[in-house]
């Protein structure tokens, strides 16, 4: 019994670091670039649910982007709440881009909706 209780606990310490494995690759941000760039357009979807909010922006010169906002918490705490934004509303995103060139996604860190600025992550926005 007490090998077989000790069997469990493996099995269940492995299924732990696999999944927080897994759910710090989705959440963290090594898939995306270290610099941050400005993405201009217009709102064409607003996705409030998790496990991140989303924004489908449609740019003039490039197409519609993805644009991932911080954990439904924490973009609730930037201020942008359900009927912040709506389609059609112009847009701008200051965020990190996936480092794959062919991916229209990134990770935004502020977003400005009709001169309405919500900082999703505050502490990483680079100025210059």
């Amino acid at each position: 019994m007490h090998v077989m209780g000790s069997k469990r606990m493996a099995i269940g310490a492995i299924l732990a670091v696999t999944l927080a494995t897994g759910a710090a690759a989705h959440h963290g941000w090594s898939w995306a670039e270290g610099e941050q760039t400005e993405l201009r357009g217009t709102i064409e979807k607003v996705t409030m649910g998790g496990p991140h909010p989303t924004l489908d922006v449609a740019t003039a010169s490039d197409g519609v982007w993805l644009v991932e906002l911080g954990n439904p918490r924490q973009t609730e705490r930037s201020g942008f709440v359900e009927g912040s934004a709506k389609k059609g509303d112009p847009v701008v995103v200051l965020g990190n881009r996936s480092l794959k060139a062919d991916e229209k996604r990134m990770k935004a860190v502020r977003i400005t909706v009709a001169d309405k600025r919500y900082d999703i992550y505050p502490e990483r926005i680079q100025t210059n």
